[in-house]
């Protein structure tokens, strides 16, 4: 009776330590920060930040995104770059989402639309405009900043095919350094051929699931242990940065992938 006792106590216990380690890398918001060295940045933009937000998926952290935005207003950035997905097919509701960039409307707003965005025609966006959010859709933004600029393109979602990176492009005749937001990671090739030195992205969710020394099991559009899962990539001069997301899709679980939000900050290569 004793050995059986301790292995329910034990079986229990185990049970309520891992339900807490769900709940933990389900609501626990992460701060990533890189630092990516880019040749010929000009010198108003050395410390550039750029906050990268991605995946929402209807997920709500408080009332009004409150909890969000208590931990986004503790960090620097300069502006925000939010890749897509905002909403969620499953049940489509713009309010989490337009709670979130009423508070961030003190900074310039960048956004790409996802998967998600067009399974739901798109609804959200008039109120993202409405709400002062540039949304590039196969085009391009000339950030300036004193008499010096950086370029922030935007294409319409690759995973759904809807890229035309050459259009965004199109128009862009000078050296200075390009910024890429897209909704999935499988642009990358392209934009390494394009020369493109940073490129931001999410959809793949770092994976929802992720094994220690292994990554993602899964990913949409990858398949099993995908190779684009999460974090930075790198080929020649290009930076891809996967966003792990804040929000999940088709079930509400994530292990050793807490949520997160990304800080990308720009500094001279050397």
């Amino acid at each position: 009776m004793g050995a059986k006792l301790m292995s329910r106590r034990a079986f229990i216990v185990g049970g309520i330590a891992t339900l807490s380690y769900l709940y933990f890398d389900l609501h626990s918001i992460a701060v990533k920060r890189y630092t990516i060295a880019v040749s010929r940045l000009p010198s108003d933009f050395r410390g550039f930040t750029i906050l990268h937000l991605t995946d929402l998926h209807n997920k709500e952290y408080g009332e009004g995104q409150r909890h969000l935005l208590e931990l986004i207003n503790r960090l620097h950035f300069d502006a925000v770059a939010i890749t897509g997905d905002l909403v969620d097919k499953s049940s489509p509701n713009i309010e989490p989402a337009i709670a979130l960039v009423k508070g961030l409307q003190s900074k310039p707003i960048f956004f790409v639309p996802g998967n998600h965005e067009w399974w739901t025609n798109f609804q959200i966006k008039s109120p993202l405009e409405d709400h002062g959010v540039r949304i590039l859709e196969n085009g391009s933004f000339k950030y300036a900043r004193g008499n010096f600029h950086l370029w922030i393109i935007g294409v319409d979602d690759p995973y759904l095919g809807r890229d035309k990176l050459d259009k965004a492009l199109s128009g862009i005749v000078d050296s200075v350094p390009k910024v890429l937001l897209a909704h999935a990671p499988n642009i990358f090739s392209k934009a390494v051929e394009s020369n493109l030195d940073l490129i931001l992205v999410g959809h793949t969710h770092g994976g929802q699931v992720r094994l220690p020394l292994v990554g993602a099991v899964i990913a949409p559009g990858q398949g099993l242990f995908p190779k684009l899962d999460y974090g930075q990539f790198t080929s020649g001069t290009t930076n891809m940065i996967i966003n792990g997301g804040l929000g999940e899709s088709v079930l509400p679980i994530r292990f050793y992938n807490r949520p997160e939000i990304v800080l990308v900050t720009l500094v001279t290569s050397s």
